[in-house]
């Protein structure tokens, strides 16, 4: 952070355990911020804790919930408030990948409890307990286009990205202290694709230039972080293209992954 602005302080971040949410947690920890980490694996946590610890002498609390589960959003506020932290990072979340009449409704619910309403439900709760920070919401470069074959993911992206930036531009007319970010990354090499039962078509970046693409942004106060070239020029050319044409292109995309 900008003269180690955050050193000492605490940031949640959840989906800790793997891919972004795990290569956050270490770009922070070496910036010195105290974490506290979020996700349903707690081996995992334990192992991540016991090694950031270890490495960067700050303090590591873990906690093991499925942030699916609205009530669990509740808890996790209640037992973190005490620590004050200054850095929210809602980054749980997965894909499906399939025809819409295919996906079972039942997980694509699932889908959008974690990726939707977690993320707006966090943002409430801390946004009206912070007295100043960050909170960054992950969305996704899908949730910048419709796209076939992953119709309710991109959606629940989409919803992220407006909420996060609409909320973003009501606090700065509060002129509260509090800045909504949004990540947006594209292919990334992590547990995604396995998840979403594909395979990546393209070669994701990784997840620790990802981290460190996305800590910059904070170093910044940038509200869009978009991390890649290539994905910057696709955030320009969606822009530009009509609907019709990325749709076509996009599913074709996404049918080449299944």
């Amino acid at each position: 952070m900008k003269a180690n602005k955050y050193a000492g302080k605490y940031a949640i971040v959840t989906g800790a355990s793997s891919g972004i949410g795990k290569a956050i947690s270490m770009e922070l920890a070496k910036k010195q911020v105290n974490l506290i980490l979020v996700a349903r694996r707690i081996e995992r946590l334990n192992a991540i804790k016991k090694d950031l610890e270890n490495n960067y002498k700050i303090d590591v609390i873990v906690k093991s919930y499925d942030l699916s589960d609205i009530k669990n959003c509740h808890l996790l506020h209640e037992e973190t408030k005490e620590y004050d932290p200054e850095i929210i990072i809602n980054n749980a979340g997965f894909g499906l990948v399939g025809l819409f009449q295919e996906i079972p409704l039942d997980k694509e619910l699932e889908m959008l409890r974690l990726n939707l309403e977690s993320v707006h439900v966090m943002t409430k709760l801390f946004v009206s307990s912070m007295n100043h920070g960050i909170i960054m919401n992950v969305s996704s470069m899908a949730g910048l286009l419709p796209t076939p074959l992953m119709a309710a993911y991109s959606a629940s992206k989409a919803y992220v990205l407006n909420f996060s930036r609409a909320v973003n531009h009501e606090l700065h007319e509060q002129k509260k202290n509090i800045k909504i970010m949004v990540l947006c990354p594209g292919p990334v090499d992590t547990e995604f694709a396995g998840v979403a039962n594909v395979k990546q078509s393209m070669k994701g970046m990784s997840a620790s230039e990802c981290a460190k693409i996305a800590v910059k942004g904070i170093e910044r106060g940038r509200g869009l972080v978009v991390p890649g070239c290539l994905m910057k020029l696709t955030q320009f050319m969606v822009k530009l293209l009509p609907v019709k044409l990325i749709l076509f292109f996009s599913y074709r995309f996404q049918k080449s992954k299944r």
